[in-house]
C-alpha cells in the first residue's frame, strides 16, 4: 500500500488565490455588515461576523472564498479605500496581500507610502499643502508665507509665484532683520508658514526653483518639526532615504542661518522657540550613507559637510550657551524661550482653568482678558511666570509633563545636557574634517581648536556627572538651578546618557537595573514612573509625557545607549515589547500607527490632553505617524531573526522571554 500523500507538498505548481472585486460595491457591503460602530475601521471591536465571501478570478466570479477575521476583512477594507481613491471600479486583489505577514505589512507602508504621504515641500507645487494649518484657530485665514530678512531668492521667488498662482491667494511677508518676541507676537492674529530652502535644479537646459524636501510628522502637524525630524531621518536612513534625509538636515541649516535656531517648526507663531537639538548625530548618520553614493565626490562631501557643521557651531554657542539658557553656577543648559503672552497655537480652551481667576480679577470674559494681556495692557507677574514656564516645556518637546509643572525654565534637565554634551563632543571629533575657523564681518568671527571644544564637552560630562547623578538614587535627575537642588522626577530620560556614551562602565552597570526596575512595563518604556506623576483626578488630569504613556524618541535612544553598553538582552526585550504593542494594535485596529501609547495598559485608545494623532481616520491608514513609523524601522531591524519571527506571529513578550 502507497503512503498517503499531502496534496500541496506534491503539487508541480501553485497558482496564488486571486479576487475578482467590485470595488463600491463591495466597500459599501464590508463596510454595512461588519463596521458596526460606524466609524469606518473594522476592528476587535466592531462586532460583525466577521466573515466575508469574495469573487475568485478564475472563476470569472463564479465561485466565491471566505476571507475571515479581523485583520483580513480589515485590510481588505484598506485596500478598496486606496482602489477607491485613484478611482478604479474594479481590482484583482491576491489572498496573500489580504493574509500578509504584520510585521511584512507595516514595514512595507511605510517604506513605500507612509514616508511619501509626509513629504513636504516649500515650493510653487507645494504651497497649498504646506500652507494649510488646523491649529490656526484665528479669523484670518489667508495663506501666508513668511522670508527671512536675508534671503532675496525666496523673495523674489514666492512673490513671483503669487501672481501666476493667483488661487492660492498668497501673502508674501518679509521678516525684519531683528526677529524680537514684541514682533513675533504681533503676528499672532495673521499667522503663516516659514519659507525653508531653496534649491536651484537643473533640468535639460533649464534650471528650476524647487523646495528642500522634508517629512513632517502628520496629522495637525503640517510642517518640519525640531527633534521629531531627527527621529524621522533615522527612519529614513534604515529605510536608504538618504537623499530626503539630506533635505532635512539642509532645512536645519538654514533655520539656524535665517532663524537663528533649529525652530520648534516652522510657523510664524514658533519664531522664539527652539526644541530639543540632535543636529550633529543627525549629520553624523546621513552623511555616512551619502558616502556611499558615486555622485558625491570628496569635493561635494566636503562642501556640506562645512556647512553643516559651521551652522551646528552657531546653534551651539548662540542657542544653547546663550545668556538665557546657560546657568552659569553649574555650566548646565536650560529649556528657555523668548516669548510673550499665551501660545497662540494651542486649542481655544487649554488655559481657561489658569486664566479665569485673572478674568475673573479684572472683571473681563477670557478672550478680552488674553486680548489685552498679550498687548501687555494688563500686568500679571505670576502669570508671566506661568508662561515662561510653558515656552519652556514646548520648547522641551514633552508637553506636557508634571516634571516640568511650573518650573521647566529653571531646570537644567538630563535630555537637555545630554544633548549638549553630544553637541561638544561630536564637534570635537569631527573637526578633523572642517577647520573652525569663519569670518563673517556682519555677525562674529569663530576659530575654536578640537582641543577647546573637547575641554568644553568634558565640562559639560563633569557637570552632569556633578549635579545630575544621584549616588543614593543611582539614577539621573533633572537640577533645579534656583532651587540649587535635584529634582525627584523619576524620568525615562535617565537613560540617555547611555546613548551620548556618558557613564563609565561601572555605573552603567548600576544605571541600567535601576532604570528597567523603574519604567520597564508591558509595552516598553514608560515616560515616568507612577509614583513621580502623582495622583490623578478631575482637578489633575493625566499629562501625555507622564505614566502611563511611551513614546518613540524615549525607546529608540535607550535601544541605543543599551546597545552601546552591551545590554544586548534588555535591548531586544525592550524593543521587541514596544513593537508587539504596534504591530498588535495594527493587527486589531485597522492598521492604526498612532502617535504614542499607554504601555502599561497596551492601548492607543484612552482620554488625555491633545488626543492621540494617528487614531482617527476612515478606512485606511495614509501615513502613520513620523517618529512611529522610525521606531517600527529601526526597531525591526536590530531585532534577531527567531524575534521578528515571533513578532509576525505576535508571540505574547510575557510568554516568548519567560520561555527565553
Amino acid at each position: 500500500q502507497q503512503p498517503r500523500r499531502r496534496r500541496a507538498s506534491h503539487d508541480p505548481s501553485f497558482k496564488e488565490r486571486r479576487f475578482l472585486i467590485d470595488v463600491e460595491k463591495t466597500l459599501a457591503q464590508i463596510l454595512m455588515q461588519e463596521d458596526t460602530d460606524g466609524n469606518f475601521q473594522i476592528t476587535i471591536q466592531d462586532a460583525g461576523p466577521k466573515s466575508f465571501q469574495l469573487p475568485t478570478l478564475d472563476s470569472g466570479g463564479f465561485n466565491s472564498f471566505e476571507v475571515r477575521g479581523t485583520y483580513q476583512i480589515s485590510n481588505l477594507l484598506q485596500e478598496l479605500a486606496l482602489a477607491s481613491d485613484l478611482g478604479r471600479t474594479h481590482i484583482i486583489l491576491t489572498e496573500s496581500r489580504l493574509t500578509e505577514n504584520p510585521v511584512d505589512r507595516i514595514q512595507r507602508l511605510i517604506k513605500y507610502h507612509f514616508w511619501d504621504a509626509l513629504t513636504r515641500r516649500i515650493d510653487a507645487s507645494g504651497l497649498e499643502k504646506i500652507c494649510h494649518d488646523s491649529k490656526n484657530r484665528q479669523d484670518d485665514q489667508k495663506n501666508r508665507i513668511y522670508i527671512p530678512f536675508g534671503d532675496k531668492l525666496a523673495l523674489d521667488y514666492f512673490e513671483r509665484t503669487s501672481l501666476e498662482r493667483p488661487h492660492l491667494g498668497l501673502e508674501v511677508v518679509r521678516l525684519p532683520e531683528d526677529i524680537t518676541p514684541e514682533y513675533v507676537k504681533s503676528l499672532n492674529h495673521h499667522p503663516g508658514i516659514l519659507s525653508l530652502g531653496l534649491r536651484l535644479v537643473k533640468s535639460d537646459d533649464e534650471v528650476k526653483i524647487k523646495g528642500t524636501p522634508f517629512i513632517v510628522p502628520g496629522g495637525r502637524f503640517n510642517e518640519m518639526y525640531g527633534w521629531d525630524s531627527y527621529f524621522e531621518a533615522l527612519g529614513l536612513l534604515e529605510d536608504s532615504r538618504v537623499e530626503l534625509a539630506r533635505g532635512m538636515v539642509e532645512n536645519f541649516c538654514y533655520e539656524i542661518e535665517h532663524y537663528g535656531k533649529i525652530l520648534n517648526a516652522n510657523r510664524s507663531y514658533y519664531l522664539c522657540r527652539s526644541q530639543p537639538p540632535f543636529l550633529t548625530d543627525m549629520f553624523i548618520q546621513t552623511r555616512k550613507q551619502l558616502l556611499k553614493k558615486q555622485e558625491w565626490t570628496q569635493e561635494r562631501v566636503k562642501e556640506w559637510t562645512t556647512n553643516v557643521l559651521f551652522a551646528c557651531l552657531k546653534e551651539l554657542l548662540s542657542v544653547w550657551l546663550n545668556n538665557l539658557r546657560l546657568d552659569r553656577t553649574t555650566g548646565l543648559s536650560k529649556y528657555h524661550p523668548d516669548g510673550i503672552g499665551v501660545p497662540p497655537e494651542t486649542e481655544s480652551s487649554h488655559f481657561d482653568h489658569i486664566l479665569q481667576p485673572y478674568a475673573d480679577k479684572h472683571h473681563l470674559p477670557i478672550e478680552q482678558f488674553v486680548e489685552r494681556y498679550n498687548d501687555q495692557k494688563i500686568h500679571e507677574p505670576e502669570l508671566d511666570e506661568y508662561f515662561m514656564h510653558d515656552r519652556a516645556v514646548r520648547e522641551s518637546g514633552h508637553d506636557t509633563t508634571y516634571r516640568f509643572e511650573g518650573k521647566c525654565a529653571h531646570l537644567a534637565t538630563v535630555d537637555l545636557n545630554t544633548l549638549v554634551y553630544k553637541y561638544e563632543e561630536d564637534l570635537a571629533n569631527l573637526k578633523g574634517l572642517v577647520s573652525y575657523h569663519l569670518v563673517d564681518s556682519q555677525r562674529f568671527v569663530i576659530c575654536l581648536s578640537s582641543q577647546l571644544l573637547k575641554s568644553l564637552a568634558n565640562v559639560t560630562k563633569d557637570a552632569i556627572n556633578e549635579y545630575l547623578w544621584s549616588p543614593e538614587e543611582q539614577l539621573y535627575f533633572d537640577w533645579d538651578c534656583k532651587l540649587q537642588k535635584r529634582t525627584d522626577y523619576e524620568s525615562a530620560t535617565a537613560l540617555w546618557p547611555l546613548w551620548a556614551k556618558i557613564p563609565s562602565e561601572a555605573r552603567a552597570a548600576l544605571l541600567v537595573p535601576r532604570c528597567l526596575e523603574a519604567f520597564e512595563v508591558a509595552g516598553g518604556l514608560v515616560s515616568g514612573t507612577e509614583k513621580s506623576r502623582g495622583i490623578i483626578g478631575l482637578d489633575r488630569p493625566n499629562r501625555q509625557w507622564d505614566y502611563p504613556f511611551g513614546w518613540a524618541p524615549h525607546q529608540i535612544l535607550a535601544w541605543k545607549g543599551l546597545e552601546y553598553y552591551g545590554f544586548k538582552s534588555a535591548q531586544d526585550r525592550l524593543t521587541y515589547k514596544w513593537l508587539y504593542l504596534i504591530i498588535k494594535a495594527f493587527v486589531d485596529f485597522n492598521g492604526v500607527v498612532p502617535e504614542k501609547f499607554d504601555v502599561v495598559n497596551m492601548t492607543h485608545q484612552f482620554n488625555v490632553e491633545y488626543g492621540n494623532v494617528g487614531s482617527d481616520f476612515k478606512c485606511v491608514v495614509k501615513e502613520g505617524f513620523g517618529w512611529m513609523n522610525a521606531s517600527i524601522q529601526i526597531g525591526i531591524a536590530s531585532l534577531p531573526v527567531h524575534l521578528k519571527r515571533a513578532l509576525g506571529t505576535l508571540t505574547d513578550p510575557h510568554q516568548l522571554f519567560t520561555s527565553l
